[in-house]
């Protein structure tokens, strides 16, 4: 069997595995696996295909791990706009209970909600900041 058979067995075999675990960096590793390949098929010796599979394999997971280090962490989905529909809607409290929970109608439903930590137990109209269970955290606007 061809060397470069190999390496492109080795290839499809990590694929194949990122696509069972969902771990990308094999995606990664399987890149620098299919470069050794192509080193195979120029003619290269054992020593450059191992040293390319080394080094673009390697470049690649630390070029990622680099790249995702760099993204700002995601936010919680109980507060994530993109996740939960009612973050950042506005509603109007008439008035707080001592407790600090109020309940209110919103969206042609009561919902209990509370106020956001540092938020002042004000009547009027307040902003969703996160959805926790069945509740919604209030800020005033």
């Amino acid at each position: 069997m061809a060397e470069s058979t190999i390496w492109w067995l080795l290839a499809g075999t990590a694929i194949a595995i990122e696509l069972i675990t969902g771990t990308f960096y094999l995606l990664m590793l399987a890149i620098g696996l299919a470069a050794a390949a192509l080193a195979a098929h120029a003619g290269g010796s054992m020593t450059v295909q191992l040293v390319t599979a080394a080094v673009i394999g390697g470049g690649a997971v630390a070029a990622w791990s680099a790249v995702r280090g760099k993204r700002p962490s995601e936010q919680p989905a109980s507060s994530n706009r993109d996740v939960n529909m009612d973050v950042g809607e506005t509603v109007h409290v008439d008035a707080w209970n001592a407790d600090g929970t109020t309940s209110i109608k919103y969206r042609g439903a009561n919902w209990a909600a509370v106020a956001a930590g540092g938020t002042v137990h004000a009547a009027g109209a307040h902003r969703v900041r996160e959805v926790v269970g069945n509740r919604l955290v209030l800020e005033k606007i």
